[in-house]
């Protein structure tokens, strides 16, 4: 596809067999940049490709380390330590990727003595970046925005721990002040209003960094270094989520995910899906790498509306968009309350998500923090949903294709290389063996 490129998923009459998706994006990131500041190699395995994390390779190349890449999903990070990254001649471009910017912030924050900026395109430039730069400020960092956004130019200092609590619930804000607190004196504690994903706390603690978690809140002490060596990528459980909700919807289906990541701090959707009649099992349960992990068991179920509240937001934050369409197909009004996040992401999520529920016949209202869908228990009539540029749009939209009548046409549908390249391949294959495939009997 070209860019900007549009697509047809046309109906399906059943979802049958298995597959797994790509590496944990999000691990993905933090294993080369926490690999960039150990002392030596780390090897990495079950790598999740994607543009977004490419542009974490590019950056921390550009930062003096040498990363190799052995296939699509094996990488050796040579680190240099915890001080030995160098100041590139140009700005770092983080293209779209909202994780490596926050995340590379708290890095850059302890390089005593040297100052870097950071770009990202049209999207990520949108972004809010006040939010890591008011507790990096307090640590002793010189940050300096531009109206609150990107370009971001960053003066590394010398660090003293500090207590924060977060304003919103956010894993990469909390990184961001973790990281930093490596190089801090003193301890700094990250106390949450809601659990966010802990993928930087597990990592950091593989690594022998001074870290001690609790229910709502984390510490770091100053580390002297670090060392990974060998780190494993479960499969991206947001890259789980399309095919989840997908054989969820379509009538007939069954499906099996493996290997997938199962760190309860990211699987607010399995929580709401059960609580809305899905008929999902987990089976196989086993560590992958510094995470839970297990394979996933998805039969078609009808599914009654539900309520998602601001308790809940953080662990399914990624895949509201598809809850919204798990909540088209159900009987009743599902309401969602306390996302006003969703309007920071790479599109307005609240207004995106309504507006793509619409263009198939779905009766949605949005709210300042949420949404309200009233379901129907049937397959919507389909129609053309336009990306807005962002990834999770672009699969909810090919989801929707899946379980209408009459098809979707998606508008951008190249998007979806933010995080998934090969989604539509993976989901025209499932369709073709669907085809001729018969459900398995136990």
């Amino acid at each position: 596809m070209s860019a900007g490129a549009a697509l047809v998923v046309e109906a399906t009459p059943r979802l049958i067999g298995h597959l797994a998706v790509p590496g944990d994006k999000s691990i993905s990131h933090r294993a080369v940049l926490i690999g960039a500041i150990c002392d030596g190699e780390t090897r990495i395995t079950g790598f999740g490709r994607s543009a977004d994390t490419e542009a974490t390779i590019a950056a921390v190349r550009a930062l003096g380390i040498e990363v190799y890449e052995h296939g699509a999903d094996t990488l050796r990070v040579f680190g240099k330590g915890l001080r030995g990254l160098t100041v590139p001649g140009r700005p770092i471009d983080c293209a779209n990727a909202g994780t490596l910017v926050r995340l590379i912030a708290g890095l850059l924050a302890g390089q005593d003595g040297n100052t870097f900026e950071l770009t990202g395109d049209e999207s990520l430039s949108r972004r809010p970046m006040e939010r890591i730069a008011e507790p990096l400020r307090r640590m002793g960092a010189t940050v300096e925005t531009t109206d609150g956004h990107l370009p971001l130019r960053i003066e590394g200092g010398a660090l003293h721990g500090i207590d924060y609590a977060l304003p919103v619930a956010s894993a990469q804000v909390k990184s961001a002040v973790l990281l930093a607190g490596l190089y801090a004196d003193g301890e700094s504690t990250v106390v949450e209003p809601a659990p966010t994903r802990d993928h930087t706390e597990r990592m950091l603690a593989a690594a022998g960094a001074p870290i001690t978690t609790r229910p709502t809140s984390v510490t770091v002490r100053r580390a002297e270094r670090l060392s990974l060596g060998e780190t494993e990528v479960p499969g991206d459980f947001s890259s789980a989520a399309p095919f989840v909700v997908a054989a969820t919807l379509v009538p007939g289906s069954e499906l099996h995910v493996h290997g997938v990541n199962l760190n309860p701090r990211r699987t607010g959707l399995l929580d709401i899906l059960e609580r809305m009649g899905a008929n999902v099992t987990v089976y196989n349960r086993r560590p992958i790498g510094d995470e839970p992990g297990g394979d996933l068991e998805i039969h078609s179920a009808p599914l009654v509306a539900t309520t998602v509240t601001t308790a809940e937001v953080p662990r399914a934050i990624d895949e509201l968009p598809l809850f919204a369409l798990a909540a088209a197909c159900a009987r009743g009004t599902s309401v969602l309350r306390g996302a006003k996040e969703l309007r920071a992401k790479e599109s307005d999520r609240i207004d995106a998500t309504v507006d793509a529920l619409r263009a198939i016949g779905v009766r949605a209202q949005g709210r300042d923090d949420g949404f309200a869908v009233t379901g129907v228990p049937a397959r919507p009539r389909g129609g053309r949903i336009a990306s807005r540029g962002d990834h999770r749009l672009a699969m909810l939209a090919a989801v929707a294709g899946l379980a209408s009548r009459d098809g979707v046409r998606i508008e951008g549908a190249d998007v979806v290389d933010v995080s998934f390249p090969g989604f539509f391949e993976m989901l025209e294959e499932l369709r073709r063996t669907s085809a001729v495939e018969q459900p398995d009997r136990y």
